[in-house]
């Protein structure tokens, strides 16, 4: 034979052995990939997969990463069907005899009857560091600002060095709205305990809109301005500075920047915590550039245990989407995804700095603030989407939330090539006071409401007073918002440590309207209670629609094969127990990527 153009039969032969050979290893990766495949299932079909197509299943099986099928028993205990000759070229399946075939079983692990299964939660909007800040110094117990200035002394006390007035004390949580009088402190409140005079002392406000200083810092700051672009020195009737500084304005404050080492530990802090609950994944809805280095820190090295969604922020009234990394499933983990930015258009209620149209019902002299002049804010807004970022924006006032849409709907109508729901995705946050006709024009544009159903029920005690009945007939509207919807979403979050990083607290609240005592200004029905949702548009929001939030929607959200096996188990059903009981349950396993990080599986 002419060697020039074919093998001899020892060639041949060579080759088909070789060939046999490599196909024998690959039929033996995969037997060994198929017993790999391991399921959880539920007598009681209480796996919750927030499908439409199969809303609720007995099992789930997985493999590796990925959720690998979702059924009934029969779909699952033989979930796949394995023949090697499947996997082996078709010049080599004459070789193999087709009864030559071998099931994959997985293991089960079988939930209790009481149970269940669902996907792994999503906070839509939180603050990971300033959450494990607050738990350092928390003033949330505080009934009064001689509660919390208590508070102070007694941290300061227990510190186990000498005492130092050049160090700063930082804590998080006070909240005036709820002490006698609903009165702003002062800096001299805090001069009242001995071992605090001539500290350096700032406190912020719950919402972390407003800080709360003592008398040293007013003097480390000399000279203040009479007036602040987008805030407000707060001061008394001889226009003397009280040491409340709002929005804005708390840049004046010359605190410390955190060190990584500190930024590691309120971060540890608050994952620690979000895992027992059940969060898998998180949006950060303020990430300046050396968190995000943080945070990359982290993902390079692997060691990223949560899913993190990030909000880029700068405060700046120049445009600044180029001094920040653009990143999508990065790291070792793929956990890391950067594509949002985070601006600020007002301030808060319980501050009096939410920007609204008519004055306050309880403070005639102020509409609020605007952080940014309105040009200023559709500058950058514009030039953001031009550049390819999603736009997340706060509003709480009805003045804010009109002007942010006004620059929604014209960016809109001056970009008529792009698919605005695939591509640009442009968010609302917290969206509490609406106009009628904005609350429309949320569906018509498709701007995502990503709101957080704990702040209803938080502000209930005092939001009449501060914005009078008429305005709320629009305010807090979770179910016109999720109606009107042109994408059938509204993703939930908690805006933690405003509020608790349990998120069975935000689903409560959605679908009761009630405070956790079971009751509201409006009764047991639940404040507004045409506005509840129900339990699964309640779960839906925290899962499926904060995956769409943040384009992740085919990778997360549900139970679906092929996609991420995040999931987590709880010890009661909450949606079907009484309301009462909801907040009652427990997480006993939350697993991402198909590992277990938090509890067991019996």
């Amino acid at each position: 034979m002419d060697r020039r153009h074919g093998l001899d039969s020892k060639g041949a032969w060579f080759w088909s052995s070789l060939a046999a050979g490599a196909a024998f290893v690959w039929v033996l990766a995969q037997t060994r990939q198929a017993s790999d495949v391991w399921a959880v299932c539920s007598r009681a079909r209480n796996i919750y997969t927030v499908d439409d197509e199969r809303p609720r299943v007995n099992c789930v099986a997985m493999r590796g990463t990925t959720i690998l099928a979702v059924g009934d028993y029969g779909d699952i205990l033989e979930v796949e069907p394995f023949r090697p000759y499947a996997y082996l070229p078709h010049a080599f399946l004459a070789w193999i005899p087709e009864f030559v075939q071998v099931r994959s079983r997985p293991r089960v692990y079988q939930l209790a009857d009481d149970s269940i299964l669902v996907p792994g939660l999503a906070d839509a909007h939180a603050h990971i560091i300033e959450n494990g800040y607050m738990a350092r110094l928390p003033l949330k117990d505080a009934e009064s600002s001689k509660d919390a200035t208590a508070l102070v002394a007694a941290y300061v006390r227990a510190q186990p060095s000498d005492p130092d007035t050049a160090s700063w004390v930082e804590g998080m949580g006070w909240d005036h709205t709820r002490w006698p009088g609903a009165q702003f402190p002062t800096a001299l409140d805090l001069d009242a305990e001995p071992i605090l005079k001539g500290r350096l002392i700032s406190l912020t406000r719950v919402d972390g809109h407003a800080r709360w200083v003592s008398p040293a810092v007013l003097e480390s700051i000399g000279d203040l301005p009479e007036t602040v672009d987008g805030g407000v020195v707060v001061r008394d009737e001889h226009g003397m500075a009280t040491g409340i500084f709002i929005d804005n304005a708390m840049d004046l404050i010359p605190v410390p920047p955190w060190s990584e080492a500190l930024m590691a530990d309120f971060f540890n802090r608050t994952i620690t915590e979000s895992l027992q609950y059940g969060l898998t994944s998180i949006h950060d809805a303020d990430t300046s550039p050396a968190r995000i280095a943080f945070f990359r820190k982290l993902a390079d090295a692997g060691r990223l245990p949560i899913r993190l969604y990030l909000m880029g922020y700068i405060e700046s009234n120049e445009y600044w989407g180029r001094g920040i990394p653009r990143l999508l499933d990065y790291g070792v983990q793929g956990r890391l995804n950067l594509r949002s930015v985070k601006l600020f258009a007002d301030g808060a209620l319980g501050s009096w700095s939410a920007s609204l149209l008519s004055p306050y019902t309880d403070l005639q002299d102020t509409t609020g603030l605007l952080r940014y002049a309105p040009d200023v804010l559709k500058r950058l807004i514009q030039q953001f989407h031009a550049d390819g970022w999603q736009t997340s924006v706060h509003c709480i006032g009805d003045r804010a939330n009109q002007i942010v849409l006004d620059i929604y709907e014209d960016t809109i109508k001056n970009d008529t090539g792009s698919n605005i729901s695939a591509v640009w995705r442009p968010r609302i946050e917290h969206a509490v006071m609406l106009t009628p006709q904005d609350l429309e024009r949320f569906g018509r544009l498709g701007v995502i409401a990503s709101v957080q159903p704990t702040q209803a029920t938080t502000d209930m005690t005092y939001a009449e007073t501060r914005m009078g009945p008429e305005r709320l007939a629009t305010s807090y509207a979770y179910q016109s918002l999720l109606n009107s919807s042109s994408n059938h979403v509204l993703p939930l979050g908690s805006d933690f440590p405003v509020e608790s990083v349990n998120p069975l607290f935000g689903f409560y609240a959605a679908v009761t309207r009630l405070s956790v005592d079971g009751s509201s200004p409006h009764g047991a029905a639940g404040w507004f209670p045409d506005q509840r949702l129900t339990r699964a548009q309640a779960l839906k929001g925290m899962t499926y629609d904060a995956a769409y939030a943040a384009f992740a929607e085919n990778v997360i959200g549900s139970l679906v094969p092929g996609k991420k096996a995040d999931f987590v188990i709880l010890d009661r059903d909450i949606m079907t127990v009484p309301e009462s009981e909801i907040l009652g349950a427990k997480v006993t396993a939350t697993a991402i990527d198909g590992e277990i990080v938090y509890g067991s599986i019996s």
